[in-house]
């Protein structure tokens, strides 16, 4: 069947990004090392990031170009009535968003010589707007009883109305953020985020049929990051940064959201959400105690990564270690799968 899962066209999808990436890695890695665009790290980071100062940053770039590339050469493969399909088009565009709002934050940072780029209000301003963009959409092109209807358990179907608007915009504010925080370790990210893309791709399409063009998206960013992985995989090469961090989160979320599998991208975004809620809990916790003191914090560093590193886990136990969970995380998704059919 063309439109499976492991149906020609997104195999060709996955493997053509795997191959751009791979291929053009080189050039784009020079290129950054010859611009100068070295990661700062940031001095929260564990002394074992130290060095790490300089290797080239505004990586995701890479990500953007196989999965681009991989989509103009698989569209043509599809049997849908257009070429580019609305919700494909809107996936995309938040995609694309998202990278140009990482990759102006990672450009302020080597320029300013910091790790910090664009202000946080500023950053989350423009998250903002790119995701009401999404949102809007989403509003315009509602087919009623379908939109807003989420299954929130097992044959439980909830109709959130309005109020799913302002929730669908927090998620992708909410999960591109917690993409970011993930970021933090050699080919941590990118390979929970090939986990995760495969496993929204497969239950879209089992259980959403009419969104065949959005498992394409999935695959394209599933063999990007692995062609990424092939650089930033320890000792990394080249780091990811926000052009690509904040993409993925928030493309990840606009296909389960188009696709109606908001619950199961939940699941196979445990560690994501982990790393997010991590941060969360310390913040609360240091600022509700007034204290900064060890004795005083929930974890000895976060994002939750970084506590694993202070226990003297090495960097790549963690990051192989937080793969599996990725990986379980995978099998209880497509698991539950069934029970989640909305259509």
């Amino acid at each position: 069947m063309l439109n499976s899962p492991l149906s020609p066209q997104n195999l060709i999808a996955l493997l053509v990004a795997f191959f751009v990436v791979v291929v053009t890695g080189p050039r784009v890695i020079g290129w950054l090392h010859k611009l100068k665009f070295g990661q700062n790290i940031n001095s929260d980071a564990p002394s074992t990031h130290a060095k790490k100062q300089g290797t080239p940053t505004m990586g995701g770039v890479m990500i953007v170009i196989g999965v681009v590339v991989s989509l103009i050469v698989s569209l043509p493969l599809g049997r849908a009535p257009h070429p580019l399909g609305a919700e494909l088009l809107a996936v995309v565009l938040v995609f694309l968003g998202h990278a140009a709002i990482g990759f102006l934050d990672d450009y302020l940072s080597v320029k300013r010589g910091k790790s910090l780029g664009l202000k946080a209000r500023h950053k989350l301003a423009w998250q903002f707007i790119v995701a009401s963009g999404f949102v809007l959409w989403l509003y315009l092109t509602a087919r009623p009883g379908v939109t807003t209807e989420v299954v929130l358990w097992p044959g439980h179907l909830f109709d959130f109305g309005y109020v799913y608007y302002p929730i669908a915009l927090l998620l992708i504010m909410g999960l591109s953020n917690a993409t970011n925080l993930t970021d933090g370790l050699d080919g941590l990210l990118s390979g929970l985020t090939m986990f995760a893309a495969l496993g929204i791709s497969w239950t879209i399409y089992t259980l959403s049929p009419g969104f065949e063009q959005l498992p394409w998206f999935g695959h394209a960013l599933a063999g990007a990051c692995l062609g990424f992985l092939w650089f930033n995989a320890h000792p990394a090469k080249v780091f990811m940064g926000d052009t690509g961090s904040l993409a993925i989160g928030a493309s990840l979320t606009a296909m389960a959201i188009v696709g109606k599998q908001e619950i199961l991208l939940l699941v196979f975004s445990l560690v994501f959400l982990a790393e997010l809620f991590s941060v969360i809990i310390q913040v609360g916790v240091v600022r509700f105690t007034g204290g900064k003191a060890i004795g005083r914090r929930v974890f000895r560093r976060t994002p939750i990564h970084h506590h694993f590193e202070e226990m003297k886990w090495p960097e790549t136990v963690v990051v192989a270690r937080f793969w599996i969970v990725g990986v379980l995380a995978l099998a209880v998704g497509l698991l539950l799968a069934p029970h989640f059919a909305t259509w």
